[in-house]
């Protein structure tokens, strides 16, 4: 559906001018090329396309415009043609000659002839020609312009032309070409895109490009003066494209990812619960994952339990199988030996999630524990855990562990991802399984024919069922005997709480049998794809849909090898059933009292569906075509070979027969009719006209041909054979149809981003232009399905999830299409990187959306059979080849020949074996409705006769069974092959043997063989002559062949090794071209190598396809290149295509080398380095001893060479390292690449950046005691100013600091007092946890910061240009502004104004990754050997190491810079390395700290370890194993070690964290390794840490032996820096800046002394801002290392927190080292006294006197200790609930100030070897009882305070209530460490039946807490015992009172109890009384009355 316009000519103009015309409908504007100085008649003949979504309406307008163009003014319109299209609509072609209108709308003299065709949707207008425009002379190459949402990108279609009158400007124009395809220097694939030509002779048909100024021009006009920045390419660019695009990209990755086991680390740490629900439990935790379980400990009696545990998961299973584990968390009461506990609740996710969360993890947060079994119940508590899921070569970076206070807030740190709800309901999971159909057979027939031969009876061999898993649980259907259609109609009903944390629903067929079931599919169905949770969102929904299932190939064997394909991993090869299903979910409403509260899964029948709810069965018909088979692996070429196609089971003709009858229902008959699976009647609407159309679904078999030692091919020359088949499915293509348009926006937004990043990668002027026009793209192409799936709203049998699918997707496309035109205009050059990311975001998304859940037609299959076994397989999705009317609902290669490599099924698929093709094929695939079959022939390359069967009728309409080309074209193809790089290594020693083999249909070439190297040249020309091609010469212009080239290893034995594949597209030359510029020579391009999935290299060349016309082989350009007589018979590449060179200077700095391992056993003793780069090159001095001395004696040297002047296209430089064995014998120890030289090169500074500074001075002042994170202002330095730069505290800060000198803290008020630690309290921790906090802060301010940012920028896109200004003044100073960002932060409000402890940085990564791994002068070069190994999985890079070469080099053209060598001092044997250190032996004092680790991996049963530092350096070997830290994964060691070591034999520091064990040998956790001699050596100097202060005492004594201002003076003499000159009243001058600071320091003795350290401390702190030599020094520090397990590469198995100091041994020796030794806890002891109770509630009743009362007593303990509880005695019988005690409590402990941690040491069993150390919060816990005698007591109520913030106590027993529980936050609270003494009343609190907190009683009591000196001073007893008695309670006796007094205990049994009881019986005595008398005087009175006496 389209409207096309032709616009051939315009005539009548006046004068010579430049012409181009603008043609616009609905918006959309295409613009002609510009033709260039026309007269009187300007011929355009140009077709544009408008594909149109609704019908053309008839007065709907086309406006096309006539300009004279301009390069610099504005175009100036000509006039105006309007035409209304209503004739169009009518007669759907009209061609029109008519006038053109001006400004005034009255007709000039020029007119203007068009030819407008217009097909609708429904096909309205007459048939659609294919010719298109009749009257075209070329009609293919102009038809099919396609408009620029289809374009392959946005320029890369365009010829690009100018005439050669602007030579200069045309050559600008090719540089500055947006896309020039292809002629990028790294071209990865770049096919389907056509080339740029460069020719300046103008060609009719070929479109111009306009040039980068005049796009810019006509920005301005278009945009009505906007920055030509703002508007992109799409719009002002005639994107006519004159290519047939007849191919589509073939894809390069060849091996399917999925389905390889993978290592997997899940670690799990439990850390607390809380608000458990149940009564004094004994809580342990059950960790699953997958089937294995762990148990944490048991702790006991208490409702919140601290574990502090950790778990470890190893798995190696392939990711699919991972991500589906589910991980539970149970919480089990009383479990032991004996029993298996209850269940308290449980919370499950899957492994998915959380890998799916941001760095693989959950880091300190609550899970909801809730009750599986009770539905009902709501929530049973929280469960406080990290949980993190390690992949192999993921870090995970564990937020800084310091104290812990902002964790208690529960709600706000929950375990869910973002996004789900706190509160989650259950729900119902509705699994509906109707039917399947087209199952294969699963049982041998041999069983089968003997009963048929019996019985007679046939049966199905399949007895399948569906077993559906979710989250854990599985549900099946029942099993339908021997049926390979069976109907189930039951549903699975699943409960689970919503949203699930679980991804995905795993549906499986499976084969019932008696031994075991097998699965016969597998289906996956992603909850994420199905459901929507945005506000406008919807709830898993599903079908009835069909899903399809594929697997192994469906020929039943008894030991399937593709088993595990059917079982859903990996790639499926074949088609195994299809299954009819739905899915839906409902929420339950728990508070009904129906429901059923088990989460059981249940099964029970359901309703079948209708058989049309699915779609309307509609025949499809498939055609496909071989054009070309070749590279057929050489094993299988001797076997006649035929090619298979299918699509379900039909056109299967081996193993797809299982089906004995198909029943269809048809549109015309009304019963079944039954046919053969192979012989399809027609529906009856086509029978007349296409009789008995029998599937071909295979080609004949043939026998191949040798193609060259590797590979065969098949003889497909002319004659190409072709299979069709028909097949009857549901018509649901309209899913197909949005997939594919979604998909095309995708495949178009991610070539752009490759554009992009290709432009950023060669350094191409605007990449953001580029970047602006794909954004555009987007927009319009959202907009565009937009429409497009408008129109599809009323389907009848479109699902629910296919209307909310449908709802959302528009919804995203038009929010993703208004948000990408807000990007394109912030897109500017600075914020390109952040823009990039947030389009990648994009990416996905629509990738996303466009995976359709609900399947319809089944994948194509195309199989290579050989002697009818099944070799190799290609598979296509059939959404690909999909026919439709509109464009962009297309199947991307339908009706194109696409380039398919066949590869072996499943496993066989992986590793090398599955790298090497199997075949490759260019295959033609059309898929359609039957009806609309005419076009299927459409998209083949023209020039064929079509061969039909000669069956019955023969009747024309049957497809052809073969093409029979009769047009050729005979072609010569030139491969340039000059380079390649970073090769993969395929020998043994680390490199290879490289050739390339050229295949280009069926002929193949190879290079030379080049030995030992990973980066061959091997500049080689190889010409294919009398290359044959078949179809018209005008598309193979435009869409020749690819071209594949592989790399190979000669081995000399046995065949050569794969190296890796690449393709590539020729550029073609016809007969009837001119061999000259823009298009030839060809330029080289890097093309990517790919082996499997992963790269593998670069190969540098060029391709050129050239046409032989009729004068033969003569009128081809001549091959004129640098004849080498010496290469014989071998040709270079020639001139004009090979790079031009100039010479440059490689100058090599030779430091030494270190760690070489043995070669071949031996060890290396006199190696010696060769350089190479380009042939050309140097070799080091020998080392005479290795082991001695393994420096080089001559530092630098340096050779010449001739390289490309274009920097990209260098050659890389080899390192090598040989041994110089005795008798001149060469051993190879291993090499380095280096695969580009540009971060060697060396630049000249440029002059006018260094002038400013040196001139004036710039003052900077310091006050002492100031961080720089207080500065205020910040002056942009000027040139020549005298800018003062005041780095200053405000007033107030002032204040405080005169006070807190004068009185020692005394005269500073008392708040100041009570807050300031003591000086000689501070130690070295206090100084780290200080640090810890700040880094903290500053990682929040960090995030802050980036909000604010982002804010900023909202705001500067309103502001339009002003922000311009900003951004720039902005990039200048972005250390500036983060240290603004930093500094804003102490002056908060919420900073405590404590003492200012001084600080160190914190790095929580390694300290090289800080400082770029100190390769400032002195790099480090691996030297590699071996192969890379084959299977994945194990081959690292660490494995390959064989030593380390350290040196650097140095690139320039040849005559050396004069300021180098007319600087002072220059020494010409150094050359460009002045100024470089002696590398001879040099001894050094080396002092490693050992500050803690954390989270380590543990290495004990128990899932503990007893970690030991080891400490290793080159002989020195330190092994701390007595001072072992028992049971802990969070070691604080707190230890520095001193060893004596030389470098460089000694300089690789190996710091190693060993478990402990008892017996057997001690288990490595993991270790860490440092080059120490890159630190020493370093600018930044890592000797020693530049501390923020200079103090000589304390301690934050200065460590270094050497003072700041000796270290100043040294750097400024190395550096050349005029300095330093201190002045008087505290300044000092280096270079041009003068830093001012304090200039006193006081001594222990608090005398003050002059000193100038300060100061130069100072510029040392800012050293990075002095000219030329600034660099920021290293600071006082503490670095986090991750800890590395050798066994379990990649996955970290903890971290360590260190810190190295080294001191030259010639220097004065350094201070001792500091105590960093772990803080010791203090003893202090608690005294709890608890005087009374109140309101405790009354649990029992008296037996006799029947009143509510309670045995009251208290329980109390220390948190943890539940051992130590302490109980005060009973105080019987309360009958208010008021208790007396008068009771102390008395709990000595251990605490730690700092971490407000108690610790505790205790053997964990009987069985323990020694006591471990626990950290436990500080937390007292109340209880009140009531004591039984005989029974169990019963729990009242409990308080838990935490000692460090608790409420304080009511003064009375009535204010004490329950706030003082539920609102902790408002509530003032206290620390006992601070008050010391605390009294008051608390409340006890239990929960009811509700689950509601209620008071259940209070408790006055009084906490005193002292030290333990204090306490030994005033000691006190237990209880009321001595010393201290308290004096007894005073109770009243209301305990005994029925024994004392029995007459009042009498009376309340009477009264009371049984009052009611004797009145009843009493008057019951009485009525039996009346009644027995009556009956007694009865008889006596009726015989008086009858005797009447």
């Amino acid at each position: 559906m389209a409207l096309q316009l032709q616009l051939r000519t315009v005539s009548g103009l006046r004068g010579r001018a430049d012409r181009i015309a603008k043609a616009a409908f609905r918006g959309l504007s295409f613009y002609t090329r510009v033709l260039e100085n026309c007269e009187d008649e300007a011929r355009f003949d140009e077709t544009f396309r408008w594909p149109v979504a609704s019908n053309i309406d008839g007065n709907e307008i086309l406006e096309i415009q006539v300009f004279n163009y301009s390069k610099v003014f504005t175009n100036r319109l000509i006039g105006t043609f309007r035409m209304v299209l209503q004739k169009v609509v009518e007669e759907g072609h009209v061609e029109v000659m008519d006038t053109l209108i001006d400004d005034n709308n009255s007709a000039i003299q020029t007119s203007i002839s068009i030819e407008i065709r217009y097909q609708a949707l429904d096909g309205t207008v007459g048939t659609w020609n294919d010719k298109e425009f009749l009257e075209t002379p070329s009609v293919h190459s102009e038809g099919d312009s396609r408009y620029p949402l289809e374009t392959d990108s946005l320029l890369s279609g365009h010829r690009q032309s100018t005439d050669g009158s602007v030579g200069k400007s045309n050559q600008q124009s090719t540089e500055r070409s947006f896309r020039r395809a292809g002629k990028g220097v790294f071209s990865a694939m770049k096919l389907g895109k056509a080339r740029p030509t460069k020719d300046d002779h103008r060609k009719q048909d070929e479109p111009a490009v306009l040039e980068a100024e005049d796009l810019d021009r006509k920005v301005m006009r278009l945009g009505g003066g906007l920055d030509p920045d703002t508007i992109s390419l799409a719009s002002v660019t005639a994107v006519t494209t004159n290519v047939s695009n007849k191919r589509s990209k073939p894809d390069i990755k060849m091996e399917p990812s999925a389905g390889r086991p993978m290592d997997y680390q899940i670690s799990i740490t439990v850390i607390e619960a809380r608000q458990l629900v149940g009564l004094n439990m004994d809580p342990v935790v059950c960790v699953e994952v997958g089937e294995e379980k762990k148990y944490t400990s048991m702790k006991e009696s208490t409702n919140c339990p601290y574990y502090n545990e950790y778990f470890v998961f190893d798995f190696h299973v392939p990711p699919d199988v991972m991500f589906d584990k589910i991980i539970k968390l149970s919480v089990i009461h009383s479990k032991n030996l004996l029993r298996s506990g209850t269940l308290v609740g449980s919370f499950k996710m899957d492994v998915g999630t959380v890998y799916t969360q941001p760095e693989h993890q959950f880091y300190h947060k609550w899970a909801i524990l809730s009750d599986p079994e009770d539905l009902t119940a709501g929530l049973k508590g929280y469960l406080k855990c990290d949980i993190a899921v390690v992949g192999k070569g993921d870090n995970i970076k564990t937020p800084h562990k310091a104290n812990e206070t902002e964790e208690d807030d529960i709600e706000g740190n929950l375990l869910l991802p973002d996004g789900v709800p706190p509160e989650r309901q259950w729900a119902r999971f509705y699994i509906k399984i109707y039917r399947a159909e087209g199952l294969p057979r699963m049982n041998t027939s041999i069983m089968a024919n003997v009963k048929k031969a019996l019985i007679g009876e046939n049966k199905d061999l399949v007895d399948p069922y569906v077993q559906v898993a979710f989250a854990g649980q599985k549900g099946k259907t029942s099993v339908q005997k021997s049926s390979y259609e069976p109907l189930w109609n039951e549903q699975i009903i699943f409960t689970e709480m919503f949203p699930p944390l679980c991804k995905r629903i795993k549906i499986q067929i499976r084969d019932s049998d008696k031994v075991n079931d097998v699965a016969i599919g597998t289906h996956f169905i992603d909850l994420r794809k199905i459901s929507n949770e945005g506000d406008k969102g919807y709830l898993p929904t599903f079908g009835p849909a069909w899903v399809n299932m594929y697997g192994s190939t469906r020929n039943y064997t008894l030991m399937d090898e593709h088993q595990e394909l059917n079982e859903g991993l990996g790639e499926g090869v074949s088609f195994r059933a299809r299954l009819l299903m739905s899915l839906a979910v409902e929420i339950l409403d728990t508070s009904n009292p129906e429901i059923n509260s088990s989460t059981e899964v249940q099964v029970e029948q359901t309703t079948p569906v209708a058989d049309n709810c699915t779609g309307k069965m509609e025949e499809f018909f498939l055609f496909g075509a071989f054009l070309e088979a070749t590279m057929i692996d050489r094993k299988i070429g001797d076997k006649p070979i035929n090619f298979e196609v299918t699509i379900g089971n039909y056109g299967n003709q081996i193993d797809g027969m299982t089906k004995p009858v198909l029943r269809r229902k048809k549109e015309g008959g009304d019963g079944d009719e039954e046919e053969s699976e192979l012989l399809h009647n027609s529906s009856e609407d086509e029978a007349d006209e296409d009789g008995e159309m029998v599937s071909v679904s295979s080609s004949q078999p043939m026998k191949p041909l040798v193609t060259d030692r590797n590979y065969f091919h098949l003889p497909y020359f002319e004659k190409k054979p072709c299979i069709y088949i028909k097949s009857w499915w549901q018509d649901q293509r309209r899913r197909l149809y949005n997939a594919n348009i979604m998909d095309k926006i995708a495949d178009k937004l991610e070539e752009g981003l490759n554009d992009v990043q290709e432009m950023i990668k060669t350094e191409k002027p605007h990449p953001e232009r580029r970047l602006r026009g794909v954004l555009e793209e987007l927009s319009s192409g959202c907009l565009r399905f937009v429409t497009l799936a408008d129109k599809d709203q009323h389907h009848s049998s479109r699902t629910r999830l296919d209307r909310e699918r449908l709802k959302s997707c528009m919804r995203e496309l038009e929010n993703m299409g208004q948000q990408a035109t807000t990007l394109r205009s912030q897109v500017k050059k600075n914020t390109m990187k952040d823009k990039l990311k947030q389009v990648q975001n994009f990416l996905q998304k629509l990738r996303f959306l466009a995976d359709e859940p609900q399947h319809t037609i089944p994948d194509i299959f195309v199989w290579m059979m050989s002697n009818n076994k099944r070799i190799a397989y290609a598979r296509v999705p059939s959404k690909d080849i999909l026919y439709s009317i509109v464009d962009e609902e297309m199947g991307k290669d339908c009706a194109k020949v696409k380039t398919v490599f066949l590869k072996l099924p499943g496993k066989r698929g992986f590793g090398p074996a599955g790298w090497t093709v199997q075949a490759k094929m260019e295959i033609y695939l059309w898929l359609g409705l039957n009806k609309q079959r005419k076009d299927f022939l459409s998209g083949l390359p023209c020039g064929f006769e079509e061969k039909k069967t000669t069956r019955g009728q023969n009747l024309p309409s049957f497809p052809p069974i073969s093409l029979l080309y009769t047009k050729k074209q005979v072609f010569q193809l030139r491969a340039h092959m000059y380079q390649a790089r970073s090769l993969f290594a395929a020998d043994s020693s680390g490199l290879s043997d490289p050739f390339a083999r050229v295949f280009f249909t069926s002929q193949s070439q190879c290079t030379e063989v080049l030995n030992e190297t990973l980066c061959p040249t091997w500049d080689q020309l190889l010409v294919f002559d009398n290359v044959e091609l078949y179809g018209e010469a005008h598309e193979m212009r435009d869409d020749p062949p690819i071209i594949v080239i592989e790399i190979y290893d000669q081995d000399t034995v046995g065949k050569a090794d794969f190296m890796g594949r690449t393709f590539a597209k020729p550029v073609v030359k016809m007969s009837d071209e001119q061999y000259c510029p823009p298009r030839f020579p060809p330029q080289l391009e890097y093309y990517q190598i790919y082996r499997g999935n992963s790269t593998a290299g670069d190969l540098l060349a060029a391709f050129e396809l050239l046409q032989i016309g009729s004068g033969g082989k003569s009128d081809l350009p001549p091959i004129d290149g640098p004849t080498d007589i010496d290469r014989g018979p071998i040709l270079p590449v020639p001139l004009g295509i090979r790079p031009v060179l100039s010479k440059y200077r490689v100058e090599i700095l030779f430091w030494g080398l270190r760690d070489l391992k043995r070669v071949n056993l031996a060890q290396v003793d006199r190696p010696r380095v060769d350089i190479e780069c380009a042939g050309k090159g140097v070799q080091s001095a020998l080392i005479q001893n290795y082991k001695k001395n393994p420096n080089f004696s001559t530092l630098v040297k340096w050779f010449e060479v001739d390289l490309p002047e274009n920097e990209l296209l260098h050659p890389p430089l080899n390192i090598r390292v040989v041994d110089c064995r005795a008798f001149g014998r060469y051993t190879l120890v291993g090499s380095h690449t280096v695969s580009s030289l540009r971060k060697f090169i060396y630049r000249p500074p440029d002059k006018k950046a260094q002038h400013w500074n040196m001139t004036g001075e710039i003052i900077v002042n310091m006050e002492p005691e100031v961080p720089i994170k207080k500065m205020e202002t910040m002056v942009k330095l000027e040139a020549n100013s005298d800018a003062v730069v005041k780095v200053d505290v405000s007033e107030e800060e002032k204040e405080k600091k005169k006070k807190k000198k004068k009185g020692g803290g005394g005269g500073g008020g008392e708040e100041i007092e009570e807050e300031e630690p003591d000086e000689s309290m501070l130690d070295w921790w206090s100084k780290y946890f200080a640090s810890i906090e700040t880094m903290k802060e500053q990682l929040r301010q960090q995030e802050a910061a980036a909000a604010e940012a982002e804010e900023k920028e909202e705001m500067e896109i309103a502001d339009g240009f002003k922000g311009q200004a900003k951004n720039k003044e902005k990039s200048k100073t972005p250390k500036d502004d983060k240290k603004k960002k930093q500094q804003s932060a102490p002056e908060l409000p919420e900073k405590k104004n404590k003492q200012k402890i001084d600080e160190l940085k914190v790095f929580n990564k390694e300290l090289e990754t800080e400082f770029d791994n100190f390769e400032d002068w002195l790099h480090t070069f691996n030297l590699l050997r071996g192969k890379i190994g084959d299977n994945d999985d194990n081959a690292t890079e660490e494995e390959r190491i064989v030593g380390r070469f350290k040196g650097s080099m140095c690139v320039y053209k040849v005559p050396l810079p004069d300021d180098i060598t007319k600087e002072a001092g220059y020494d010409p044997t150094f050359g460009m390395f002045q100024g470089i250190p002696s590398n001879d032996p040099i001894n050094v004092l080396v002092r490693v700290y050992i500050v803690r680790a954390t989270d380590l991996h543990p290495a004990d049963i128990n899932g503990k370890a007893d970690p030991y530092i080891a400490i290793k350096l080159g002989k020195t070997d330190i092994k701390d194993k007595e001072n072992y830290i028992s049971k802990q994964l969070n070691p604080v060691f707190g230890k520095s070690f001193d060893i004596e070591a030389t470098f460089p034999m000694e300089s690789m520091l190996t710091v190693a964290v060993y478990d402990w064990d008892l017996v057997g040998t001690d288990d490595l956790i993991g270790e860490t390794k440092i080059d120490l001699e890159n630190r020493y050596y370093s600018k930044h100097r890592a000797t020693c840490g530049v501390s923020q202060t200079y103090s000589i005492h304390g301690y934050n004594i200065w460590r270094d032996p050497m003072k700041p201002s000796q270290i100043l003076s040294k750097l400024c003499k190395e550096g050349k820096v005029d300095g330093p000159h201190f002045g008087p009243g505290g300044r000092v001058k280096v270079a041009n800046r003068v830093y001012t600071g304090p200039t006193e320091i006081e001594d222990e003795n608090g005398q003050k002394k002059q000193t100038d350290e300060h100061l130069a401390l100072t510029v040392l702190r800012h050293w990075e801002d002095v000219p030329r030599a600034g660099c920021k020094l290293v600071p006082e520090h503490v670095e986090t290392r991750p800890l590395l397990n050798p066994d379990k590469p990649g996955i970290e198995q903890g971290r360590l927190e260190m810190w190295v100091d080294m001191f030259p041994m010639d220097m004065p020796a350094p201070g001792p080292a500091i105590d960093i030794s772990p803080r010791k806890p203090k003893k202090y002891e608690l005294r709890v006294i608890v005087w009374n109770t109140d309101e405790v509630i009354l649990e029992d009743d008296d037996y006799f006197t029947g009143e509510k009362s309670s045995d009251i007593f208290v329980r109390g303990w220390l948190k943890g200790q539940q051992e130590d509880k302490q109980d005060t005695d009973v105080h019987y019988h309360s009958l208010t609930g008021e208790g007396n005690f008068n009771w102390r409590y008395i709990f000595p402990f251990d605490y730690l100030m700092a971490e407000e941690k108690i610790v505790i040491s205790k053997k964990e069993s009987m069985f323990s070897w020694d006591e471990t150390e626990y950290k436990i919060p500080a937390r007292l816990t109340l209880q009140v009882w009531d004591a039984d005698h005989f029974s169990a007591d019963d729990f009242l109520g409990a308080i838990e305070l935490d000692l460090n913030r608790f409420p304080r106590g009511a003064k009375t027993s009535k204010q004490c209530s329950l706030e003082m529980v539920t609102n902790e936050a408002e509530l003032p609270m206290v620390s006992i460490f601070k008050q010391k003494r605390v009294k008051g009343w608390w409340p006890f609190v239990a929960r009811d039946e509700n689950d509601e907190l209620e008071i259940t009683g209070k408790v006055e009591a009084e906490l005193h807490l002292l030290t333990a000196e204090e306490a030994e001073k005033s000691p006190a007893g237990l209880a009321r015992n001595e010393p201290d008695p308290l004096e007894k309670p005073n109770r009243p006796d209301t305990s005994f009172i029925w024994f004392l007094n029995p007459l009042k205990s009498i009376k309340y049994l009477i009264c009371t109890r049984y009052k009611w009881l004797i009145i009843k019986i009493v008057l019951a005595l009485l009525l039996l009384i009346m009644v027995a008398l009556f009956l007694y005087s009865m008889p006596g009175y009726m015989v008086k009355k009858l005797l009447g006496a």
